[in-house]
């Protein structure tokens, strides 16, 4: 059996990522975490250091820090969270036009990708797409990982292949007490679930 398709995707994927993070690095003027955090931030506002640590696959730590330096620049705002013992981070309008900056790169680049296929060819590429993601959603906090940068309005939660597997973990782990601890909500305004 040839190796062929596995091989394209692995150039692909190596090549959308050096292309998005390229030009998630120049709306940003900064490698690393702080678009994805931007882009995260601007879809579900108010979260918590601890909400915001999974989708970018950081320690709480190094969470701190990435919040810490939007804040410093003017992207982000400290906010007492739900509970007050707890912090909302919440974008400025200097950060929201960052985020903006930040999905619609991402978005020119997916186009650009995408330019070369016609109709049908996007149909079942699309259909192809769902299925390999449902497929290697581990739990939520893996999809939130893998969602990091989306468009949470191009892909809504109720049809989001991401989203619906890691529902499916979840409702499977609920038999499993210790596997349910793996999964989280993501409640704005706060740390706590």
């Amino acid at each position: 059996m040839s190796k062929r398709l596995e091989n394209l995707l692995g150039a692909l994927a190596v090549a959308l990522s050096d292309v998005i993070g390229s030009a998630v690095e120049t709306a940003t003027g900064h490698a690393g975490a702080m678009g994805a955090a931007l882009a995260t931030l601007a879809q579900e506002p108010g979260l918590g250091i601890e909400q915001l640590r999974v989708p970018l696959g950081r320690t709480q730590s190094a969470t701190v820090r990435v919040v810490d330096q939007l804040v410093a620049e003017g992207y982000a705002e400290r906010r007492a969270g739900r509970d007050n013992r707890s912090v909302a981070v919440v974008l400025t309008g200097k950060g929201n036009q960052a985020a903006a900056r930040v999905l619609g790169s991402r978005e020119d680049a997916l186009t650009d990708a995408l330019g070369a296929l016609g109709p049908g060819e996007r149909k079942t590429l699309t259909a192809a797409l769902e299925k390999v993601l449902a497929a290697i959603t581990t739990d939520r906090g893996h999809a939130d990982h893998i969602c990091r940068l989306c468009d949470l309005a191009a892909c809504p939660e109720k049809v989001c292949p991401v989203e619906l597997a890691a529902r499916a973990h979840a409702s499977s782990a609920s038999a499993n007490p210790d596997a349910a601890l793996a999964t989280r909500s993501i409640t704005p305004g706060g740390d706590q679930p």
